[in-house]
C-alpha cells in the first residue's frame, strides 16, 4: 500500500492550465501506480484549461463547484460528484465559469510509449 496525504500532495504544473493549483496524489514521482496517475485540481473563478488533446484517456469528477468542459461534440456543465471520460486523443477545454472555487479529481493514463 502507498499513501498520500493530502497534507503532503506536492504541487504540479499542468501545461494549458491557468488560475489552477494541481496536486499529485499518486503516480509519476508520489508512488509505484503504472496503469495511470491521480491528481487534484483546484480552479479559482475563470480558471481552465486551453483547448487540447493528449494520447491517454482521462476521468474527471467533480468533488465540489462547476466545471464546464467543451470538446468538438459540445459542452457539459459537471456539479458535484459528475464525472466524465475523455478518450486518448479527444480535444477539450476546462472552465470554472462561476464565481466560487471549485475541485476535480483527475484520474489519467499513462501515455503510451
Amino acid at each position: 500500500m502507498h499513501v498520500t496525504r493530502y497534507r503532503d500532495a506536492k504541487p504540479y504544473e499542468a501545461p494549458g492550465h491557468f488560475d489552477v493549483i494541481g496536486l499529485r496524489l499518486q503516480g509519476h514521482e508520489v508512488s509505484p501506480s503504472r496503469c495511470c496517475w491521480v491528481g487534484l485540481s483546484h480552479y479559482l473563478p475563470h480558471g481552465g484549461a486551453d483547448s487540447n488533446a493528449s494520447d491517454a484517456e482521462k476521468i474527471y469528477i467533480v468533488l465540489s463547484g462547476e466545471i464546464t468542459v467543451t470538446t468538438d461534440q459540445g459542452e457539459v456543465i459537471l456539479g458535484v460528484l459528475d464525472s466524465c471520460y475523455l478518450a486518448a486523443g479527444e480535444r477539450r477545454s476546462i472552465v470554472n465559469r462561476s464565481a466560487l472555487p471549485a475541485s476535480m479529481l483527475v484520474i489519467m493514463a499513462y501515455s503510451p510509449a
